[in-house]
């Protein structure tokens, strides 16, 4: 067990309130000065089926799950057997258990965890409250959380529903805190023993993260079609861009979205959708006409389990050939990753702003490991960045919409400026814009979008570079797995085995000079994915310098990689003999 941290899983079938009693218990472990991340385990039902939620809660910030859970509470045990992969334990577990809720299913006994039998049924009923009302209270006080704090909770979360709710509740907390008070063997979260006042911390999951980065931008257009995983950042948004002066259309489908956010940044306006691997899928030729007339736009693309409909409320990584290479032609755009949960908001705010200024559309990829879990962090800053584009001036003499300039960015008439007509569409266009099948304008076309973007001076932001700067062995991922992947390496260098992490944040255009910098001195690498066919490795093969003996491990949803498999993958390339080139683990 890591002392700075607990891992919970809560379980139960839809409906039977574990994803309250989750969210309450790391709401409850803010309020105690606490961090936290929970995500999600669900199936694919519209109703009932299969739930979990998945906690960790610690005294420092966490942004991975930990290797296996601490505490496995079922508030029944119907459908568990689906995702029993997803909850690992062992024999140091506690696995609590209502003896009237039925036979425990032997894939939740097979690593020998310690069973303790609570009747939460019972202590429910005795109180007038619910179970998981009755679990709250009881893993609350195993994590060492004071029920004063998660009283504080209720009393927000059930305010409007009366006060005969908010005492039941309240009731059948203490209820499962008194029960827990006889479990022994789980180590109490260290907490602060006065909370700093002045240092906010904020709950937020990364779909809503990723919308703050679009406000903090300044996306003020938003069309979408609603689409699991990524359907909560049209909820946040939806009631925040009025404020602002922006506005959101749930579009009919995605085909349309995606064209309406052409048309609103056509105008001037920064725009945005988001949507997931099937969406992604259908928006392309549309993307792609983009591309040609130079309209910048942002899709936020909240990875799931593919192909087709997959799985739907899985976390997957396997969207990442699609948005680096599903546009046909040669369609220079870009691609970001971002880096766990409270990097939705920089990664999405970048990205906003590197679209504008490049005029060029602009992929976010996430996925549903960060969109849908909810962390407790430290309050996030705004960098700043923002969108501006290079417009044109009235009257400009001889406009060209399309005429090549020294960094293949070219001034963009809003419409309605005087003088500055000209056509948009998906032809090939000579400077002024109008239809041209000339070789010559569709090379100088295509040098011109691909220029701008390769020359573009992209900062110190396109990746995360941590750990021993002097290792000669190095981690290299994406997107949600870099927090997998940073503990990893800290649990490496803090064994006296230097590791450097690298992950990269801009995925196209490919930096291969940074990357080749970034990894000076490295010797051998371990590429770091989650999907079946090894994208990402495959994709730094054909644009970076990797090092000779690199190996990828990789493997699908939706059993998250874990801090210990990284660690075990980095010994055993550190292993193997001088002379190997190994391709796959």
């Amino acid at each position: 067990m890591d002392h700075h941290s607990l891992s919970i899983a809560l379980c139960g079938s839809g409906g039977a309130g574990v994803m309250t009693a989750g969210q309450m218990l790391l709401d409850a472990a803010a309020t105690a000065g606490a961090y936290g991340l929970m995500s999600k385990a669900l199936g694919p039902q519209i109703r009932g089926g299969e739930a979990a939620a998945l906690l960790r809660l610690a005294s420092r910030p966490v942004d991975s799950p930990d290797d296996v859970f601490d505490v496995l509470l079922a508030v029944d045990w119907n459908n568990i057997e689906r995702f029993a992969a997803e909850l690992p334990l062992q024999r140091h577990s506690l696995l609590i258990a209502d003896p009237a809720a039925g036979v425990i299913p032997p894939a939740i006994l097979k690593a020998e965890p310690r069973v303790v039998e609570v009747p939460l049924g019972a202590l429910a009923t005795a109180c007038g409250g619910r179970v998981n009302m009755v679990a709250l209270g009881l893993l609350a006080t195993l994590a060492g959380l004071p029920v004063e704090a998660v009283e504080a909770v209720i009393g927000i979360e059930l305010a409007d529903k009366g006060e005969a709710a908010v005492a039941s509740s309240r009731a059948a907390v203490l209820a499962g805190a008194t029960a827990a008070a006889t479990i022994e063997g789980i180590e109490r979260l260290p907490l602060p023993a006065t909370i700093n006042e002045g240092a906010r911390r904020w709950a937020l999951s990364g779909n809503e993260a990723s919308g703050l980065g679009a406000l903090r931008a300044g996306v003020r257009f938003v069309a979408a079609y609603p689409i699991t995983p990524a359907t909560e950042i049209l909820e946040w948004l939806a009631p925040r861009l009025p404020r602002v002066g922006g506005s959101l259309v749930q579009a009919e489908d995605e085909l349309a979205s995606i064209n309406m956010i052409i048309g609103a940044a056509y105008g001037g306006v920064p725009s945005l959708t988001a949507t997931s691997g099937p969406g992604l899928a259908l928006m392309t030729e549309a993307i792609g006409l983009a591309v040609a007339a130079e309209i910048p736009l942002v899709i936020c693309n909240v990875m799931r389990g593919g192909p087709s409909t997959g799985i739907p409320t899985k976390s997957e990584q396997a969207d990442l050939d699609i948005a680096l290479h599903g546009l046909h032609g040669d369609a220079p755009h870009l691609v970001t990753a971002a880096a766990g949960i409270a990097d939705c908001a920089f990664t999405t705010q970048w990205t906003v702003q590197l679209a504008e200024a490049l005029q060029v559309p602009g992929i976010v990829l996430s996925d549903q490991a960060s969109g849908q879990a909810r962390a407790i962090v430290d309050a996030l800053p705004d960098p700043g960045l923002r969108a501006r584009r290079q417009t044109a001036e009235a009257d400009a003499e001889g406009y060209m919409r399309y005429v090549p300039t020294a960094d293949g960015i070219s001034p963009m008439a809003i419409p309605g400026t005087p003088g500055g007509e000209y056509t948009a569409d998906g032809l090939e266009h000579a400077p002024r814009g109008t239809p041209s099948t000339q070789a010559a304008h569709h090379r100088e076309q295509l040098d011109k979008r691909r220029h701008k973007l390769e020359q573009f001076d992209y900062g110190e932001d396109w990746a995360l570079c941590e750990g021993d700067e002097w290792a000669d062995t190095a981690v290299i991922t994406f997107g949600s797995l870099t927090g997998a992947a940073r503990e990893a390496v800290a649990r490496l260098n803090a064994a006296g085995v230097p590791v450097r992490l690298l992950s990269l944040r801009l995925l196209a255009p490919a930096q291969p000079a940074a990357f080749a910098a970034a990894l000076f001195g490295v010797e051998r690498a371990l590429v770091v994915e989650q999907n079946h066919d090894g994208q990402f490795l495959r994709y730094l093969r054909s644009t970076c310098p990797l090092p000779k003996r690199t190996v990828g491990h990789h493997r699908p949803g939706p059993v998250a990689i874990r801090p210990d498999e990284i660690v075990k993958a980095v010994m055993t390339l550190i292993a193997l003999p001088q002379s190997t080139l190994v391709e796959e683990v």
